[in-house]
């Protein structure tokens, strides 16, 4: 065997190895599935959410790869999530919390109608009872919560004069979960649950009279072109979760596990900023006023909030929000509402 020839051989052998390494080393980057919140909702999901799942390793220090999809691209229902996160068929999912609260009525503690009317309101709601709910999602669903951001106080949008909560009186008003739906039906409305992606053209068409959601994902999805008016008592702050598979949880290290939850850490008190951000721009945009700087301007009528539709809002919690949601989800968890009541329930000053 000549030198030039064992050489030759050598660097064949050595090319080889480095050929496996590499491939080693791109089988080593992990791939997972997400599912996002509906594209239709706005400037969360655009400037926030997306751009944090597509530069995934680069904002958690891991090497992991997500396929994101915003779930109204699918094809499955935003009601279904918990579901196909039990089924395995996703790793990580921006959860739509009202909207997957008939799977697990637990999770309507995190937004009772009324007791939230406010960011910092909503925010030691969160905090207080975070740890109950991931506990109770872990068992049921075997998902683990990474943190929780609201889309800001839900108001009211409609194509009909509304200056107050009495003028919703044989209106129809889109809402999406029980709590809300129980609380338009003591004012004399109407419920009408629509998924958000059906609302534009059923206020359109006069399926609806009104329908609630936040002022910014109202101006992103265009509900001004099909309203009149906008009244901005904040029912509900639409929050929302990330969670992941309880198993992809447990294929991480420690120090995996740690950098990841840093990382949806981060990611919610940005979100809990801009949210703040958008909603008061949205406000102002809507009504065509001057103050709009980051959505699209129309030109609805911005009724004044009534002080006595504040304070039918204060008191519904103790006597609607609390009794109405303890009474279906103890059937399911039998501490539901205790558990609230030790943990939300102690932060507001509710038993």
């Amino acid at each position: 065997m000549t030198h030039s020839f064992r050489f030759t051989r050598y660097l064949m052998s050595l090319t080889a190895i480095a050929a496996f390494c590499s491939t080693g080393a791109l089988a080593d980057t992990l791939h997972w599935k997400a599912i996002g919140q509906p594209a239709a909702t706005g400037m969360v999901q655009k400037n926030k959410e997306k751009p944090f799942f597509d530069n995934f390793a680069e904002q958690t220090g891991l090497d992991i790869a997500v396929d994101y999809k915003p779930v109204d691209q699918l094809g499955i229902k935003d009601t279904e999530q918990l579901r196909v996160m039990k089924a395995g068929l996703f790793d990580i999912v921006s959860l739509r919390v009202s909207q997957n609260s008939r799977d697990e009525p637990t999770l309507l503690g995190l937004d009772l109608v009324g007791a939230a009317p406010d960011y910092a309101t909503a925010r030691k709601v969160y905090e207080a009872y975070m740890p109950v709910l991931d506990k109770r999602l872990q068992k049921q669903f075997q998902v683990k919560l990474l943190g929780a951001w609201p889309f800001g106080p839900q108001i009211i949008f409609c194509s009909k004069p509304v200056a107050s909560l009495a003028d919703l009186k044989g209106l129809k008003v889109r809402t999406y979960d029980q709590n809300l739906s129980k609380f338009m039906q003591t004012i004399g409305a109407t419920p009408v649950p629509l998924s958000f992606t059906e609302v534009h053209q059923s206020l359109s068409m006069g399926v609806v009279d009104c329908a609630i959601t936040g002022p910014s994902s109202a101006n992103s999805s265009g509900w001004p072109e099909v309203t009149t008016h906008q009244y901005g008592l904040g029912v509900q702050m639409a929050v929302n979760a990330y969670a992941i598979n309880i198993k992809t949880w447990n294929k991480l290290t420690p120090e995996e596990q740690t950098k990841l939850q840093a990382a949806f850490t981060k990611l919610v008190d940005d979100i809990w900023v801009y949210s703040e951000e958008l909603t008061a721009d949205a406000m102002q945009c809507n009504a065509g006023k001057d103050g709009c700087k980051l959505g699209k301007k129309y030109n609805l009528v911005d009724s004044p909030l009534q002080d006595a539709d504040r304070n039918t809002l204060k008191e519904a919690v103790a006597a609607i929000s609390v009794p109405t949601w303890a009474e279906i989800c103890d059937k399911s968890n039998p501490t539901c509402s205790a558990d609230w009541k030790a943990t939300a329930g102690k932060a507001l000053g509710i038993q």
